[in-house]
């Protein structure tokens, strides 16, 4: 059931389908540590996708567990200018995220991320 929930957010997202978003997410979660509410997230992701037009999510490997949602993603895309620290300007990247997400009934409640920085950087 997980794996199926989780591809309806993965969809929610490149749909850019932002009204949806709190079917799959917590109105109060945590990201990478940091507490935000749902709003917050939402406004995140829609930064991402203005930075980055092109961007689409990309499942390579899912992982279930109970309770917990673990998730290769890959990404090729055109950041318009600066991306992690790092001046893209346009330049088509590809790289992987590997993400964990923690589950509370049936929503989304914690968000681990860590982004394969050095791939970008061996591109530019």
């Amino acid at each position: 059931m997980l794996p199926d929930l989780y591809r309806g957010y993965i969809a929610c997202l490149n749909a850019q389908d932002w009204r949806n978003l709190g079917t799959y997410v917590h109105d109060a979660l945590h990201y990478n540590g940091r507490a935000l509410t749902l709003d917050d997230y939402r406004e995140m992701l829609k930064k991402d996708f203005r930075e980055i037009p092109d961007l689409f999510f990309d499942i390579q490997l899912l992982i279930e567990a109970p309770s917990r949602i673990a998730c290769r993603l890959r990404f090729e895309c055109s950041p318009k200018a600066e991306f992690m620290g790092l001046r893209i300007d346009g330049k088509r990247v590809e790289f992987c995220e590997n993400v964990f997400y923690e589950f509370r009934e049936g929503k989304i409640d914690n968000v681990w991320s860590v982004i394969d920085k050095a791939a970008i950087e061996a591109q530019l």
